[in-house]
């Protein structure tokens, strides 16, 4: 029987080694507890930041928070600082108003700033792509000051459209002093895809084998691929490709209702992804492959980004290869 290609496959290897990239996040010199700065702390950001301040305490020192809105810095400085579990001593992880020009003095930066959202009702049907100018002008100003400041820790967009910003700060970066490494780079969008498709697994029987060995790869936008199943006995075309739509329609039922979807991006995609991410642990986020950020179902080891090595169904890899070139010509 024919082995079936995998992730890795879509441009012939793994991660390279990360010994040759300065990366303190993971090898850290002896820093297990890491130091986290998050800017931009807009409806997601704060969402984001929230979740990180409840759920982190086991691998987060401090969390570092800016914004241009110094009275939201204020106001977020104390409102976290002031959560407690009552009768428990232990502490939540502080957060503190990080300065500009210490911004990159961390172990992960998380870069949430948005200077546009389509305002609900706007008629603006690819908001992400609405969002990529203005965004990407702001994301090459930090990612040339990391680089510039010798930044050797992760630096994470959750910013939209996820991927192509991930890519704008790499070349941005190469014009600093110290251009980050591909691997330094990481991008959280691909989590709530994959919340999106338990949520409808959960409601319609016909998708419920996505609950056992159902996948999401791609970016987080019109190049998401979900796999009902990637097993070659399980994997339905026809049935994954309804679940794709499904999902990447979903932010639009939230709109629909008067409302910006925000809070399962920054928890799905944002805390829990990068919280997953510190540990070691699987999840789905979109790292550097051949010059593409693709997302998958990975982990980062002090080896490097290690992607799930199960074999994948023929009409499934198919899928995979097309979304990797159209995401090439990016």
């Amino acid at each position: 029987m024919k082995e079936g290609k995998r992730i890795a496959d879509l441009q012939g290897g793994k991660g390279r080694p990360l010994a040759d990239c300065r990366i303190s996040w993971i090898q850290g010199c002896g820093r297990w507890m890491k130091r986290v700065v998050v800017a931009g702390l807009g409806d997601v950001g704060t969402t984001l930041l929230s979740g990180l301040v409840l759920l982190g305490r086991e691998v987060i020192r401090n969390i570092g928070i800016y914004d241009v809105n110094g009275n939201l810095c204020r106001r977020l400085y104390l409102e976290l600082n002031q959560i407690v579990r009552p009768f428990e001593d232990v502490p939540f992880p502080p957060v503190y108003i990080a300065e500009e020009k210490k911004l990159f003095d961390c172990d992960v930066f998380i870069f949430c700033v948005a200077r546009s959202v389509p305002a609900v009702g706007s008629g603006v049907k690819d908001v992400r792509m609405a969002q990529f100018e203005a965004n990407q002008e702001i994301i090459s100003w930090y990612a040339r000051k990391a680089a510039d400041e010798n930044f050797s820790g992760l630096f994470v967009v959750v910013s939209d459209p996820v991927e192509r910003l991930c890519k704008a700060v790499l070349k941005s970066s190469a014009k600093g002093r110290h251009p980050l490494h591909p691997y330094q780079i990481t991008g959280c969008g691909l989590g709530v895809m994959n919340a999106r498709a338990v949520f409808y697994a959960r409601q319609n029987r016909e998708f419920e084998d996505y609950l056992i060995s159902g996948r999401v790869f791609g970016a987080h936008g019109q190049e998401l691929i979900v796999a009902n199943d990637i097993t070659e006995i399980g994997y339905d075309d026809e049935r994954s490709r309804k679940l794709t739509r499904l999902v990447l329609e979903a932010n639009q039922e939230v709109r629909a209702a008067g409302y910006k979807p925000y809070i399962a991006p920054a928890l799905s995609s944002g805390a829990m992804t990068i919280l997953q991410i510190l540990k070691g642990r699987w999840s789905f986020c979109s790292n550097y492959l051949g010059g593409v950020y693709f997302g998958g179902r990975s982990r980062t080891t002090s080896m490097g980004i290690a992607w799930e090595e199960s074999p994948l169904p023929e009409a499934l890899f198919a899928r995979l290869e097309q979304s990797y070139q159209k995401m090439e010509e990016w």
